[in-house]
């Protein structure tokens, strides 16, 4: 019976799963098909409480299995999603460089992200609809930067109509992603090093000096 999850475990890796979050028509659901399916349609369908996609993708000699989960941003839906922050490793923030109001709301995003997401979890900034003339721009670069910088995260503007910085964004969480796990996996390894270290000592030294084990 324990062959089959097995064999689908041999598939990645590493399980990474990714939140998507941001007020309604910020194109989040665009970015993801975008990535996950390589397509892009105008017609604009709003999310029902949540959805998710995976995608597999190979980085620094690894498989990462990543598990996209597609929020809904209206306020009906809040206390749907809130219940998917927790196990997010980590969470794409997303704004209309076109509304500033959405800009202006990732700040009410960030404190969902405090009260509701584990403390270590992953974050990074995007400014999506970066193809939108000029005219139409409320947000400049400049602005997406420093409210990155204010956090301490990753920005980039993207456009899932014209696949600008999309895989670049995902790529770039996924390897932070993977570089925290793998320095969790070094220290859980040297504690368990250390714990063994004494016991081994103790049990070596035992027969020649008694007194060891009762050092300060």
């Amino acid at each position: 019976m324990a062959a089959p999850p097995a064999r689908a475990r041999s598939d990645y890796d590493h399980l990474i799963k990714l939140l998507l979050i941001g007020d309604s028509g910020v194109g989040k659901s665009c970015l993801l098909l975008r990535f996950s399916d390589g397509s892009f349609t105008t017609s604009f369908i709003t999310t029902i409480g949540i959805d998710f996609k995976i995608r597999t993708i190979e980085l620094d000699g690894k498989r990462l299995k990543l598990q996209i989960w597609d929020t809904a941003g209206q306020e009906r839906f809040r206390t749907i999603t809130t219940a998917y922050y927790r196990g997010a490793m980590g969470i794409l923030l997303v704004y209309d460089v076109t509304d500033e109001s959405s800009f202006n709301n990732i700040r009410n995003w960030m404190r969902n992200i405090e009260q509701h997401a584990s403390d270590n979890v992953n974050k990074i900034l995007i400014g999506n609809k970066a193809d939108m003339d000029e005219s139409k721009r409320a947000v400049p670069v400049s602005r997406g930067q420093a409210l990155a910088d204010e956090y301490g995260i990753r920005f980039f503007e993207t456009s899932a109509k014209t696949n600008l910085n999309v895989e670049e964004v995902f790529f770039s969480i996924a390897k932070d992603i993977k570089q925290r796990l793998a320095e969790t996996d070094s220290k859980a390894e040297s504690q368990t090093i250390r714990i063994n270290k004494p016991d081994q000592a103790a049990n070596a030294s035992q027969p020649v000096q008694s007194s060891s084990c009762c050092g300060s």
